[in-house]
């Protein structure tokens, strides 16, 4: 129980620091309400499950090489630009009360997960934590433990999924649209912040 325990704590300690999943969900709560931020959270997780299981039967090397992480910095910084210039364009039109969004639930779920999929600190973060902590899991314990630990680990990444959604959704019901606004100001140019590092990563590795 006490292993399951901090499994649990380190999915969520996993989700907890501010990224670009978080930005991207604290935006898409204010604007479009709680499902449409889980479900960011959610195309993530998606994302990380499948990373997981490229570590665990060890596939994950193709995706750490020269071209791979050159490639996933290109395609991950024009997915960030995009979608915080989006973010910033859809902040002024909070302030308009009649605001509607068209956006579709699938448009977002596959928002998390591109942003998640195509970003080689992803990638590394898991290597390195993930497969850390599955090296001294499977020393101690059978197969079955080690798939037991790891769901509890993806509990805990749900429960702080949930826990943003719902912090970004209470934002839209009990602050004003200009107060909105900024928050939503705010977390697209953390997207841009964050995309713009990719793309110097990508620079940096083309032209050293």
């Amino acid at each position: 129980m006490q292993t399951m325990l901090s499994f649990l704590l380190l999915g969520i300690s996993l989700s907890a620091p501010i990224g670009p999943i978080n930005a991207a969900m604290l935006d898409r709560g204010i604007k479009r309400g709680f499902l449409h931020a889980w479900l960011v959270g959610i195309g993530g997780m998606l994302a990380d499950v499948i990373l997981i299981i490229l570590i665990y039967f060890g596939l994950v090397h193709f995706l750490t090489t020269p071209f791979m992480k050159t490639f996933l910095w290109i395609f991950g910084c024009f997915i960030l630009l995009y979608t915080g210039i989006e973010s910033l364009i859809g902040a002024g039109k909070l302030q308009k009360e009649d605001y509607k969004s068209e956006e579709t639930m699938a448009k977002s779920f596959f928002a998390g997960f591109i942003m998640s999929i195509t970003s080689p600190l992803s990638i590394l973060f898991w290597v390195g934590i993930y497969g850390s902590v599955l090296a001294e899991t499977i020393a101690e314990f059978d197969r079955n433990h080690v798939l037991l630990y790891t769901g509890m680990l993806f509990i805990g990444i749900i429960l702080w999924d949930l826990f943003m959604a719902s912090l970004a959704s209470t934002f839209k019901h009990f602050l004003t649209p200009r107060s909105l606004s900024v928050i939503s100001i705010i977390s697209g140019l953390s997207l841009i912040g964050f995309g713009l590092h990719f793309g110097f990563k990508a620079f940096h590795v083309l032209f050293g």
